[in-house]
């Protein structure tokens, strides 16, 4: 009957002569075993310092060799960080046509539709041209029709009736 002590937690624990032939018998419990297992490392947040378990696959694609114990916290630290020109949608601060229609007082609702809801409404170039800002190239337009306007010929027309 041999006894052998946990790689683990140096526990003895009786192991059987086949086990150890095949190469276990090395853990004391399905615990230990799993414990045994782990390659990667304990790392801190780099929000919430919480300690957290990256594997080693986790830690090889970190860019940054920031950690995070949760997407939230991760979400935290990109929402400050990739802000301006670090950010993905980013083209040389030419993204003012908001705030021009915003100071013209131009009431806030879709130009097609009617639709007064502010969360949905965005910024339509009438002749397409996104580097054209000029006030009478601009306006509100919700999700929806904006879509209808760029997707559909026939919708672009009467919207492009209506405007004239």
């Amino acid at each position: 009957m041999p006894i052998v002590k946990c790689k683990i937690c140096s526990k003895d624990f009786y192991a059987k002569p086949f086990w150890i032939k095949r190469g276990n018998g090395k853990y004391c419990s399905t615990k230990c075993q799993y414990e045994g297992a782990r390659k990667g490392e304990e790392r801190t947040c780099f929000i919430c310092k919480k300690k957290t378990y990256k594997t080693k696959l986790q830690l090889k694609r970190a860019k940054s060799q920031k950690f995070f114990c949760s997407k939230s916290c991760q979400t935290k630290w990109r929402n400050t960080e990739f802000v301006g020109p670090k950010h993905a949608n980013w083209k040389k601060g030419e993204f003012a046509y908001r705030s021009i229609l915003n100071r013209c007082n131009l009431p806030k609702k879709c130009s097609k539709c009617g639709l007064c809801d502010k969360r949905v409404l965005a910024v339509h170039h009438i002749d397409h041209n996104h580097s054209n800002n000029k006030l009478e190239n601009l306006t509100w337009l919700c999700h929806n029709c904006h879509h209808l306007i760029h997707c559909y010929k026939n919708e672009r027309e009467k919207f492009m009736v209506t405007i004239v």
